[in-house]
């Protein structure tokens, strides 16, 4: 199939799965609730209270993880890197980690408090990796993914040490939050606090493309192509990095969209980024959404994280991906 179609069939996909998804769950809804003429009113407060935002929230946390992504197997030129090699999503558990063992419950700008200390956690790791990044001469992504791999070791011991502090209660609450999921959303306030960093990071690596496919094949071809390198690695590394700890502070870390659906979406469009970003961008929204609503249903009425669904497809197409390098004759 040509490229000209993929991008406008993953956008009717996309359409099809918002439309239907916030009618898919546990409580039949129908679809007069959408303008609130539904028998029993407690139906149009579920879908606009808890449907909409979820399904709203499903999309964008999925685009942002899977282009982010992207983004890192672009940089590293390394297909099994996800959105979290750089340890941002052990910093946001770290941080929540905290917020819980503390029992700190304020609210800021409508934020809850677990949230807010996740943020923080995420935002302390992209410094603490730019800074160790930034004491080697240049802006080298082997430092950089050396930092990331070691503050997520460290961070990860300190969780352990922080759920050995805490009682039954709250060490739950933290394997909880670590699972992943969207059933915290409720209302529209979480959408919105995504929203502008989801935005923001898509436009930006939007906007390198180009600097993106020749990264790709290598740091000195691009820079003999006059790509300002360093400057363009840390623009990608702020843009991504900044969208997942957005995400992951809401949601917490769903593992395997950013790694598997930029492949899928290779396969479909080929390696071009110009082609590649807007088709992972469809397609990761529309993938998380869609696994969110088996989430909600498959094993009604008990609802599972979302990120045991992604974890579930994830290793066995991780496991897929490395025999294949390896029959291919390729590193891993």
């Amino acid at each position: 199939m040509s490229r000209a179609w993929i991008l406008p069939i993953l956008l009717l996909l996309a359409g099809a799965v918002l439309v239907a998804a916030p009618f898919v769950g546990m409580t039949n809804v129908p679809l007069s609730a959408l303008w609130g003429q539904a028998d029993d009113p407690t139906v149009v407060n579920i879908l606009w209270k808890i449907r909409i935002p979820r399904v709203l929230m499903a999309f964008l946390a999925g685009s942002g993880l899977a282009i982010s992504g992207m983004a890192f197997q672009a940089m590293f030129r390394n297909p099994l890197a996800t959105p979290f090699t750089l340890g941002v999503s052990s910093g946001a558990a770290l941080g929540s980690a905290v917020a819980i063992h503390l029992g700190v419950a304020f609210t800021w700008l409508g934020i809850p408090a677990v949230t807010t200390f996740a943020f923080g956690g995420a935002v302390l790791t992209i410094v603490l990796v730019y800074g160790l990044t930034r004491t080697h001469r240049g802006f080298s992504t082997a430092s950089m993914l050396l930092a990331g791999v070691a503050l997520s070791f460290f961070f990860s011991s300190l969780i352990l040490f922080v759920q050995y502090l805490s009682d039954f209660t709250q060490t739950y609450r933290m394997l909880r939050w670590v699972m992943g999921g969207l059933d915290r959303v409720v209302d529209f306030r979480d959408v919105l606090t995504v929203l502008p960093f989801v935005v923001a990071g898509s436009l930006i690596l939007l906007y390198l493309t180009h600097e993106l496919n020749l990264i790709t094949t290598g740091e000195h071809l691009a820079a003999s192509r006059g790509v300002e390198v360093d400057r363009t690695k840390k623009m990608i590394f702020f843009a991504a990095s900044l969208m997942v700890g957005a995400v992951v502070s809401i949601c917490g870390p769903i593992g395997f969209v950013g790694l598997m659906v930029p492949h899928i979406c290779r396969l479909l469009v080929g390696p071009n980024h110009r082609w590649l970003l807007p088709a992972t961008w469809l397609f990761g929204g529309t993938f998380l959404t869609v696994c969110d609503a088996a989430a909600r249903t498959v094993m009604a009425p008990i609802e599972l994280p979302v990120g045991i669904i992604t974890a579930l497809l994830g290793g066995p197409f991780f496991l897929w991906l490395l025999l294949g390098r390896s029959t291919a004759g390729e590193p891993l």
